[in-house]
């Protein structure tokens, strides 16, 4: 497997997630911008607005080269005089529909490699409904729990258990949605927390990852598009978009990573909102849908 064949296969997965999107839409169409870096390499941001059922979503893919940053150089214990560069490709998705009962949905597949030959896969997806509807979280955890079984018993459950832990908005002791799975510094053989897969296994496991947003984004569109929303349904909405935002700038690696190595601003924060709002203590009414939904924004809820 050469670094060659990840590139490939990520911009592949980038034409046909965007053209399952339009097709489901219906009415929105991606516009590409392409970019380079100025460190090295490039990529192609696709955007998608005013839909009939997306009002802003992005896919976007990347592929970066460069010197290792000072702060990723003291996480891998690299001192500052040795010569590292990298390469860093991936897919990064990020869909805010029109109607309040679809959900928002994120997911991120991405490969890191160095020079001296050490790489490894990162990414996951997950799920921020603004309303969750139970049957729903069981079907997305349950689409993923079948594709982390496909390659190593122990992926979903320690996956699912970091997503929790990832995707949790600490400052309002909250997750940011019903979470998913997360994964990082998948390295092959025994170099780490790969299981003593291949590094072809584990391209393996992150071709399945990223195949999954289609069948499991399209269905949960299709089924509530149509679902008639009040006024108030719609301001709910932008509140929980506000929590989005507070995650995204406040905890997201990736983007506080973004922002202080000069990455391209526009291709950085294409996973906030168009609109979102924020209410001083707001509290839902006790047994309404909205107080339920934060009921269950915690961690380590079984779905399945």
């Amino acid at each position: 497997m050469k670094e060659t064949d990840v590139e490939d296969y990520l911009k592949t997965l980038q034409d046909k997630i965007c053209l399952a999107i339009e097709q489901e839409d219906g009415l929105g169409k991606f516009q590409e911008d392409i970019w380079e870096h100025h460190s090295g390499g490039g990529g192609r941001t696709r955007l998608i607005q005013n839909g009939a059922v997306i009002e802003k979503g992005g896919v976007n893919f990347s592929s970066v080269q460069g010197e290792v940053h000072p702060r990723l150089r003291k996480q891998m214990n690299l001192g500052e005089n040795d010569d590292v560069r990298f390469t860093a490709m991936g897919v990064s998705i990020v869909m805010h529909p029109v109607n309040p009962h679809v959900p928002i949905i994120h997911m991120n597949v991405r490969y890191f490699e160095l020079n001296d030959g050490t790489c490894w896969f990162g990414g996951g997806i997950d799920l921020t409904p603004h309303y969750i509807v139970e049957e729903d979280a069981r079907f997305f955890h349950s689409r993923l729990k079948s594709v982390c079984n496909d390659h190593h018993p122990d992926f979903y459950p320690e996956f699912k258990k970091w997503a929790d832990d990832y995707f949790f908005i600490a400052h309002r002791n909250e997750t940011r949605g019903v979470g998913g799975i997360f994964f990082d510094y998948l390295k092959p053989s025994t170099e780490g927390s790969g299981k003593n897969l291949t590094k072809e296994e584990l391209f393996a496991f992150l071709r399945q990852v990223g195949e999954s947003f289609i069948p499991i984004y399209t269905s949960l569109m299709n089924k509530h598009k149509e679902d008639s929303y009040s006024e108030d349904e719609k301001q709910w909405q932008f509140l929980r978009r506000g929590r989005y935002v507070e995650f995204n700038l406040v905890w997201d690696r990736g983007t506080k990573f973004g922002l202080e190595t000069n990455g391209r601003i526009e291709s950085i924060l294409m996973s906030l909102p168009p609109r979102a709002q924020w209410e001083y203590s707001h509290v839902p009414e006790e047994g309404s849908w909205e107080a339920k939904t934060l009921s269950l924004l915690k961690k380590g809820i079984d779905w399945v």
